[in-house]
């Protein structure tokens, strides 16, 4: 069984909200979860205080236990300094240049030195 921390989809049509739960990574993202260990209102300002709100020493314990937190709850967790914040790239792979392009960029340089 592969324990995650995950958002768990509440509210109405148009007004999300969403609970910061335990759950096994087969469940359904609404569906039956082990404990509630938190909320995200992502309708409130960025700097309010119940915008995230999390237990820290429950998420702490299932932590040790070895669940896994998703890349959103990680960036949660981070910011509360309950966990590590994970590393984002500051470039993404995408816009770099294709092969070909390097290849010709590599051999202009050194036709021009």
């Amino acid at each position: 069984m592969s324990l995650k921390i995950r958002l768990a989809r509440a509210g109405a049509k148009k007004r999300p909200y969403y609970h910061i739960v335990i759950a096994d990574s087969r469940s359904p993202r609404d569906g039956r979860f082990i404990e509630k260990v938190g909320s995200y209102n992502p309708m409130l300002p960025a700097e309010h205080e119940d915008r995230v709100r999390l237990v820290g020493e429950r998420i702490s314990y299932w932590l040790s236990e070895g669940a896994q937190a998703t890349d959103r709850v990680a960036k949660f967790l981070g910011n509360a300094g309950l966990a590590e914040k994970p590393v984002y790239r500051e470039q993404p792979k995408q816009s770099l240049p294709k092969k070909k392009a390097q290849e010709r960029a590599a051999a202009n340089a050194s036709a021009a030195a």
